[in-house]
């Protein structure tokens, strides 16, 4: 086997219609010898943000010089990006010696494929000897895979809005209580919550004797020593919800600055030229992020693309009115095709997501407004790989 066929195994598996819950992840995790319990984590959960926050950590535990893993999810051009570790991306190496492992494995259930890439990232931690993890939950919380780390020391709620509403209950007060539930007894609660989604948690937090910490300005806790190298108005709470964990976990102010000034995370907020036009990279999928996203810009060249499954018409409500001009593309395998995005708005639609910025680099250059290119992660990253491609945009990793 070689690793690309590794990674389209992982991509083809699923749970095949059970209910999510953490039995799977824990019977891998069983036969894998339960490498969980060989780290401590920061369990980072929310609507929005997760992945910045995680950037935010892992660049501290760096600086710090501490033996970390991080997990992200989506990637943007390589599954790699999915689990770091203080000695880089994941060997492609070790992903296939873990699928060989998984295909011979007589497991009960069917195993999803987020089941199985988080058992291989505690795996990998627990063989490169981390010590401090910054792990994203993927849906939800007290039922999504990365709930069964058994040492978190503190756990991040960046914020509760509109995504995933029909996996996590139909309502605001549903996903609050989905992804409250992952908070641990007496373990520290880091939110950026608001409204339901914070009275949910606090409720929570309260019964389970969880110290809570609410963003606000004026907490020195929340403090920013440095201004975040992460770009937009919306990643100064990232960084400030990062912070305070960093300081209930202990590490110093030093450390802090250095992890806030010099994370990165790509597809965020990503400025780059093409044919001398200024390009805007973002991966908001729904309203909250295409929300904050439209606060950081005046007028632009709209290039979106997006699934069935988001929220995309009030995406497309929100972006339009800034919009100077509009042309849809395919996100990636399942995206919207023409017809469903053509009754939200008429624009022109493109097959080929370089074919559709080219277009709107042509618009752009004639007003000198810039292009944003956003509604997905995996446009995003498609972008990227073909921008990487024409050696227009650099790569992830060497």
């Amino acid at each position: 086997m070689v690793y690309q066929e590794a990674v389209e195994w992982l991509f083809a598996q699923s749970r095949a219609g059970a209910p999510r819950g953490l039995a799977r992840v824990r019977a891998l995790l069983q036969r894998l010898g339960q490498p969980e319990a060989a780290f401590s984590a920061v369990h980072v959960i929310g609507t929005n943000g997760k992945g910045s926050v995680v950037a935010y950590l892992a660049a501290a535990f760096r600086a710090a010089g501490e033996p970390y893993g991080a997990t992200i999810s989506p990637h943007l051009l390589d599954f790699r990006e999915r689990i770091c570790t203080h000695q880089g991306p994941i060997p492609e190496g070790e992903v296939v010696r873990f699928v060989e492992w998984a295909q011979q494995q007589q497991l009960q259930e069917p195993v999803a494929f987020f089941d199985l890439t988080t058992a291989l990232a505690f795996r990998h931690f627990a063989s490169v000897g981390v010590r401090m993890a910054a792990v994203e939950a993927g849906v939800g919380g007290a039922l999504d895979a990365t709930n069964a780390l058994p040492d978190v020391r503190v756990t991040v709620i960046t914020n509760i809005g509109e995504d995933h509403l029909e996996t996590l209950g139909g309502s605001l007060e549903g996903v609050a209580k989905d992804k409250g539930g992952a908070i641990r007894p007496g373990v520290p609660v880091v939110t950026g919550a608001e409204g339901v989604g914070l009275a949910v948690i606090r409720a929570i937090a309260a019964e389970r004797g969880a110290p809570l910490y609410v963003l606000s300005e004026g907490s020195p806790i929340f403090d920013l020593p440095v201004q975040p190298s992460l770009r937009g108005r919306f990643q100064l709470q990232n960084a400030r919800l990062a912070a305070a964990a960093l300081r209930l976990l202990g590490y110093g102010e030093p450390v802090l600055s250095t992890g806030l000034s010099a994370a990165v995370h790509p597809g965020r907020m990503q400025y780059l030229t093409y044919q001398n036009t200024p390009v805007v990279l973002d991966g908001a999928h729904n309203p909250p992020a295409v929300r904050a996203l439209v606060e950081e810009l005046e007028e632009f060249h709209l290039v979106f693309g997006a699934f069935p499954r988001k929220d995309y018409h009030t995406m497309l409500q929100t972006l339009l009115p800034k919009a100077r001009s509009v042309r849809y593309t395919y996100a990636a395998r399942g995206a919207l095709r023409a017809e469903e995005l053509l009754q939200e708005y008429p624009a022109p639609y493109f097959e080929h997501p370089l074919e559709a910025l080219h277009h709107a680099v042509g618009a752009a250059q004639q007003d000198g407004a810039l292009v944003l290119v956003t509604g997905s992660l995996y446009l995003v990253g498609q972008m990227l790989r073909l921008l990487q491609a024409q050696h227009l945009a650099s790569p992830l990793f060497e």
